[in-house]
């Protein structure tokens, strides 16, 4: 990370399901007129081709509802509701997503009760959606496990642990023969071997990878006496007199000395350690940390070291090691993310800084990650929200989050943004900002809409421009990037389907993504606005979908169509909608 450890928190906030506690304004969301918010799970955030889900509905509605099962607003399945748990055997389909929602149809309208979304995937990194932790305190398993379940409802498949381990040489604390069952963390908090244990096993449970983080070449102050030569570090000079480190003062027990990631020395011993590591955790895999570019450093020999052409041996070396494991590296502000690509990673991080403060730069982000991985591999962002709130308690502001979240989603990323708080900081213990009830819901229908829509979200195609005019003036539209005052259009062909993206900056007081200060402002909703479609051959269908709408349950909108020109009405516009043209 660009700035580790930047803030010292006095205090870490754990998710134990006391809603007053984290929400002392339980501001309720709105939806669409029919919408009803009821809970609603299933026991796994990610699923094998033909395997079964469960799923619980509290409070089921005692009326003549249905289930309804979709792929991409077409109806696979219907059935009754017949009680608040039931199963489904998902299609053989690998690498698909579905909307599940129970509905009734009363007085020849639907009403939407509830939704979730079902991710059908072999493998998690076809479609990664990354959570994290930070905390290893003495904590219950029942605190622990609501933690997970509150990350298994936003579809997280994999999490991070973030700062769990013992010194950065030597992460195991203790041997392999014997374990220790605490220790102190760098800043010197004590983690708990039984807490690091039971937050693999949970996030397990649920289908989830467990990826264990560190840097790929940290060192404290008594690395040597664990083994680490002094040949093995970066230097700031040629005579090895100065290594490149980051400086840490009390209460940190030490700075941070950097060894070099392509000597081959350190990474056999790394590998080393690591091994210790797996032989006592059932991590799925190592979550690779840099700190950007560090200009221009030097081995113990003199000799130049080209940092950002180091992490694809290093990573390589790690691959080779430990084969089963799984490898994700952050790139900080996109550095070395060139290279990191051709490594043997499961997909692109990208930790997203001031170079790339704008929504327009912020999704060129993800497209020069296509671009790097030659389209093969998908990206999650690190990207911090109201960042210059952080450093004191406060709230996290909604507009700024969805806006921003509307953007990386349309791109085809995902957002690390969730653990046992909101993430607004790149120490992620610090748990300042919480998020009041109506983010908690609406985040939740953005990860349902995430899911569901994979297929056209994050599964190829190409990026285009589409001619999209407003016919009743209720909309200033232009194609991306947009600018204040603007609904920008994200437009993408997948297969015979044009996807058309609608991102509401009608109201916007900033294009900055980070919405440092946390003073977006809210978009005013446009229900009912006319556009015009320039189509790109005779629509056969076209539906509609948005996460701010009846939890992004697709429905199918009327159209007409004259010549090229398609003509139909969007039911609302809020911050994000999605118009699909098929063909």
């Amino acid at each position: 990370m660009k700035n580790i450890y930047l803030t010292i928190i006095l205090c870490v906030f754990i998710l134990n399901g006391c809603e007053d506690y984290y929400d002392t304004n339980n501001d309720p969301i709105t939806y669409g007129e029919t919408y009803m918010s009821i809970d609603f799970s299933t026991d796994k955030a990610i699923y094998k081709p033909s395997e079964t889900v469960h799923f619980i509905l509290k409070d089921a509605p005692k009326a003549n509802a249905k289930v309804r099962y979709s792929h991409l607003g077409t109806v696979l399945k219907e059935e009754n509701l017949s009680g608040g748990e039931w199963t489904w055997t998902v299609p053989s389909d690998d690498y698909k997503g579905y909307m599940v929602d129970v509905y009734e149809t009363v007085d020849g309208k639907e009403k939407v009760y509830a939704n979730i979304a079902v991710d059908v995937s072999s493998d998690w990194a076809k479609f990664p959606r990354y959570g994290f932790l930070s905390n290893y305190g003495k904590i219950a398993d029942n605190q622990m496990n609501t933690v997970i379940e509150t990350l298994n409802r936003y579809h997280i498949n994999g999490v991070q642990f973030y700062d769990w381990m013992y010194d950065h040489q030597r992460p195991l604390a203790g041997s392999v023969e014997n374990p220790a069952t605490s220790w102190p963390d760098l800043i010197g908090r004590t983690n708990y071997l039984s807490t690091v244990q039971g937050y693999i096993g949970a996030a397990h449970n649920k289908g989830m990878k467990a990826m264990f983080y560190n840097l790929a070449f940290g060192a404290l102050k008594n690395a040597a006496t664990d083994g680490v030569k002094e040949e093995w570090y970066l230097y700031k000079d040629q005579n090895h007199t100065e290594k490149d480190n980051h400086h840490l003062d009390a209460p940190f027990r030490s700075s941070i000395y950097l060894t070099n990631p392509a000597n081959t020395e350190w990474q056999t011993y790394l590998n080393a350690r690591n091994k210790d590591v797996y032989a006592v955790l059932d991590f799925d895999g190592y979550h690779i940390d840099q700190l950007g570019n560090r200009g221009t450093l030097y081995n113990y020999d003199g000799n130049e070291v080209k940092l950002n052409e180091s992490y694809k041996p290093f990573i390589d070396a790690m691959k080779q090691s430990s084969s089963d494991k799984r490898l994700v590296m952050n790139a900080v502000s996109g550095y070395a993310q060139d290279n990191i690509a051709k490594g043997n990673v499961d997909f692109l991080y990208t930790e997203v800084w001031s170079e790339s403060k704008s929504f327009d730069a912020l999704s060129q982000v993800i497209l020069d990650n296509n671009a790097h991985s030659n389209y093969t591999k998908n990206t999650v962002l690190a990207a911090y929200m109201n960042y210059d709130k952080s450093n004191n308690a406060g709230y996290v502001n909604m507009p700024g989050v969805l806006l921003t979240n509307a953007v990386i989603f349309s791109f085809g990323g995902a957002h690390l943004e969730l653990g046992e708080h909101y993430l607004a900081n790149e120490y992620f213990p610090n748990s300042n900002l919480q998020m009041k009830t109506a983010l908690r819901k609406a985040l939740v229908n953005y990860y349902d809409f995430l899911v569901a829509y994979q297929n056209i979200l994050r599964d190829g195609g190409s990026f285009s421009s589409y001619t999209i005019q407003s016919a009743d003036s209720k909309l200033n539209i232009s194609n991306w990037p947009a600018d204040k005052g603007q609904v920008a259009i994200v437009g993408k062909k997948v297969g015979n389907r044009d996807i058309i993206h609608l991102i509401n900056f009608s109201n916007a007081n900033s294009m900055e993504w980070r919405d440092a200060n946390g003073e977006q402002i809210e978009p005013t909703l446009v229900q009912e606005a006319i556009i015009k479609i320039t189509a790109s051959g005779s629509a056969k269908k076209i539906w509609f979908a948005s996460p701010d709408i009846n939890g992004g349950v697709a429905q199918q909108l009327s159209f007409t169509q004259t010549g090229t020109e398609i003509t139909l009405t969007l039911p609302s516009l809020k911050y994000w909608d999605m118009v699909v043209v098929e063909y």
